[in-house]
């Protein structure tokens, strides 16, 4: 008998192999993707600690960088022994309005409801534009500001600091904070624990960036209404470095009951007494 051999089915053609790289290098792709849609918050709070020189802290950052919350809290700096934080907690989204990237934040406590930045992120750098608009962005108690130290923790504070801002415009570049614009620090009905008087008056401090010198800021001190007056004026520059020239003085009638306040919060000169930094 004539003995059949069985036939072997046909071979399906193979496909070739991809180089071992590629496929690492998908995986690698897709780990960086997955770690960027899940960046825990606490990056946030250490940028934003590293880029205030460790002044402003977000404590117990939860959630990611794109949706999270956490506790402000401000502080001298390195170190320091001082820090208050604010009621609440500040919550933020990252997201689009349109293609524009925007971070939208929100705190019961101080916000005027929504603040909302543009961001045009760069290579090595960040930009953050504030829309025009009318009203008061925050506001928070004058107490806060013992957070950092002296004399701050010595004046005790009363009253309320609320923010406003004209055309701003923020970019951090190479470690350091450039301004456009003008931003407006309205210190309202201030008091003090070293002074009987209450309220010592309502003040405005004013940062305005200098569009013929960029990097520097302008500072301005003046008084809006009150029993202690206050001016002064300086500059921030580049190098994050503080330089203010001030003064304080009694309004007349008033020279006895600021007086201990008077010799704390300067070098006192006669009636006055002058404040200097940096």
């Amino acid at each position: 008998m004539t003995r059949r051999l069985a036939r072997k089915p046909a071979a399906e053609p193979r496909l070739p192999r991809l180089p071992r790289r590629w496929a690492v290098g998908g995986a690698a792709l897709g780990a960086l993707a997955g770690l960027l849609c899940f960046a825990p918050a606490r990056w946030l709070a250490q940028g934003l600690s590293q880029s205030s020189q460790e002044h402003l802290l977000l404590a117990d950052a939860q959630g990611s960088v794109w949706n999270g919350s956490g506790v402000l809290v401000l502080q001298g700096g390195p170190g320091s022994r001082d820090a208050a934080s604010l009621p609440g907690r500040l919550a933020w989204q990252i997201g689009l309005d349109g293609l524009q990237p925007v971070l939208r934040l929100r705190q019961d406590c101080c916000i005027n409801g929504t603040l909302t930045l543009r961001l045009q992120p760069g290579w090595g750098r960040l930009r953050l534009d504030l829309p025009a608009q009318d009203q008061w962005l925050a506001r928070v108690p004058a107490a806060w500001l013992g957070g950092l130290g002296t004399p701050w923790n010595t004046l005790q504070l009363s009253g309320s600091l609320r923010l406003s801002a004209r055309q701003l415009s923020l970019q951090y570049q190479r470690g350091h904070w450039q301004q456009q614009g003008q931003l407006d620090f309205d210190l309202v009905n201030i008091g003090s624990r070293v002074s009987t008087l209450a309220p010592l008056g309502s003040y405005r401090l004013s940062l305005v960036g200098d569009p013929q010198l960029a990097g520097l800021t302008r500072i301005q001190l003046l008084t809006l209404d009150g029993a202690l007056q206050l001016q002064g004026q300086g500059s921030v520059g580049d190098a994050q470095r503080l330089q203010f020239q001030g003064e304080a003085s009694a309004a007349p009638g008033r020279e006895t009951a600021l007086n201990n306040l008077l010799n704390i919060i300067g070098r006192r000169q006669g009636a006055r007494s002058v404040i200097t930094i940096g």
